[in-house]
């Protein structure tokens, strides 16, 4: 079971609730459906306020439509709706967005301001994104499905905070004098690496946005970034702000579209997906051995220990999966929990799911909106299908949502083992798998038993326990009785398949950085 692929789950028809109910073991399911009945309408949508003004490519400062004319349309998860029509970029649209950029580098202001000119025009951004936080919001919860309390009140003070993090940053980038064994005198010196080619995911498309924007203008680099083409309408008006703050043009130029990923391959480059991923390094080497940085994919493991209190494990490992419609890289989406407190875990894991109030995003109160589009909805109800079919506790979930949008019941699985395709594969949904260990010796490998290694949680009272799995555990971080702290200063990144480099605090910075080490011969040296 565990080596049929999801493409072959996905070719087949979605199971209704009747062959769901016949196939694997489902616990509690006469409970199910009406656990969410209260919670859920979408029947008549609110219609948001804002209308959509930025739709074109922004290319050397201006808003242009594409070469070729076309466009495509962005749709509104909640419906399926059209919301509007953005320009669709292509080859010829990426040639003069890179080529506006270089000469902006080469020729223009931007690295040659000095490094507080920098940072003053990032810090008028951030107080734009201030003033402008419903009608960013709007657009990320319209465009994007999340909630938009959750838009408005935790992701938009964060991205100001991270371009107020990197404004800060800007003139503090600097080198260092080295000693040498011999009359010389030696010094290094942080130049900007030139035009960064930057691709943002649909799942946190402004905060992606901050989180590489940011650094890059603040080493000096001109930017050519490719939003989403599931969410490109956040990103305009947020380019089209920096604009107001005083960038110069050409600096940060901003395609939309299904734009060939090899096309997009000079200097710098960020990724998110592990497939894609190989396809960016492959093309990099073939070219001219552009440096890559990569932030991928996750399945990591949120562990509750034996001495957990189990109510507060619940809610936290609740949340570190399921926020933002389980739609996180480092989602906590194998949640292992010891074998003495598992069944009380079940039934109150399975208790706070059925509470989760699901609906309209703009509804104030909810807790999960619809996924991103019909292509993820059909992956993750694939998967759910898998879960049953391979043996493991459909305990809660499992089902859609309605009739219109792309809502998916808030999932739990039981007894689930590490061959499943439910305990292996990235879901990227609000499907929990929880599992079953009994000691460290045979948690640590089990943890540590996925390509990925991009983050874990500990839930844990006991200091020793918390500090043998923080060193123990192959992942780029581990929070320890939280999860998802993003402070602007944390690095975020990944081992194995989940990526390469690091995002966030000052460690994000070398990626946009050339060193140059400069070497003068000292003549009769008073001192060495």
């Amino acid at each position: 079971m565990a080596a049929r692929r999801i493409s072959s789950l996905l070719s087949r028809s979605l199971a209704s609730s009747s062959s769901l109910l016949t196939k694997g073991r489902i616990s509690g399911v006469g409970g199910v459906v009406s656990g969410y009945s209260t919670s859920f309408a979408v029947d008549r949508p609110i219609t948001p306020s804002i209308k959509v003004k930025c739709t074109q490519l922004l290319i050397n400062g201006n808003f242009v439509d594409s070469a070729s004319g076309k466009t495509f349309p962005t749709y509104d998860p909640r419906t399926g709706d059209v919301i509007a029509h953005v320009s669709e970029g292509d080859a010829e649209d990426i040639d003069r967005a890179v080529s506006a950029a270089r000469t902006a580098f080469d020729e223009g202001p931007w690295p040659r301001m000095t490094a507080y000119e920098r940072s003053e025009v990032l810090f008028r951004f951030a107080d734009l994104l201030d003033k402008h936080i419903e009608e960013l919001a709007t657009l990320e919860t319209w465009d994007n499905g999340k909630p938009y309390e959750q838009s408005a009140k935790i992701e938009l003070p964060m991205i100001s905070r991270i371009i107020r993090y990197y404004a800060g940053w800007a003139d503090k980038v600097h080198g260092l004098t080295v000693p040498a064994d011999g009359p010389h005198h030696v010094q290094t010196i942080n130049e900007p690496i030139g035009v960064a080619g930057q691709i943002i995911p649909w799942n946190f498309p402004l905060l992606m946005f901050a989180w590489k924007v940011g650094p890059a203008l603040a080493c000096g680099c001109t930017v050519v970034l490719k939003s989403a083409e599931q969410t490109p309408l956040s990103a305009l008006l947020a380019a089209k702000l920096l604009h107001e703050a005083g960038l110069p043009p050409g600096v940060l130029n901003v395609v939309s579209g299904s734009v060939e990923l090899p096309v997009l391959l000079f200097p710098v480059i960020w990724q998110w997906i592990s497939e894609t991923g190989k396809i960016v390094l492959t093309a990099a080497a073939k070219s001219n051995l552009k440096p890559v940085t990569l932030e991928l994919g996750g399945k990591s493991p949120f562990i509750v220990c034996k001495d957990a209190d189990v109510d507060k494990a619940v809610e936290l490992a609740h949340f570190a999966l399921f926020f933002n419609q389980g739609q996180c890289c480092c989602a906590g989406s194998r949640t292992y929990v010891h074998e003495s407190v598992y069944n009380e875990f079940i039934e109150k894991a399975k208790a706070r799911a059925l509470k989760r109030s699901v609906g309209d995003p703009f509804k104030a109160g909810t807790e999960q909106g619809p996924q991103i589009d019909s292509t993820q909805f059909k992956k993750i109800m694939g998967y759910i299908r898998s879960g049953v079919e391979s043996g493991a506790t459909l305990v809660a979930g499992g089902e859609r949502l309605g009739n219109k949008g792309y809502y998916i019941q808030p999932t739990v699985f039981a007894n689930v083992k590490e061959d499943m395709l439910i305990a292996q594969d990235e879901i990227f949904g609000p499907v929990q798998s929880i599992l079953k260990f009994k000691d460290m010796d045979e948690l640590i490998p089990r943890a540590n038993q996925t390509r990925y290694g991009l983050a874990a949680g500990v839930f844990t009272n006991d200091l020793d326990t918390a500090n043998t799995l923080t060193r123990a555990l192959r992942v780029g971080t581990v929070w320890i009785n939280c999860y998802d702290v993003f402070d602007a200063s944390i690095p975020f990144g990944g081992y194995k398949m989940s990526g390469q480099g690091r995002e966030k605090g000052v460690h994000c910075l070398s990626n946009y950085l050339q060193v140059k080490a400069v070497v003068t011969k000292l003549k009769d040296p008073a001192w060495m």
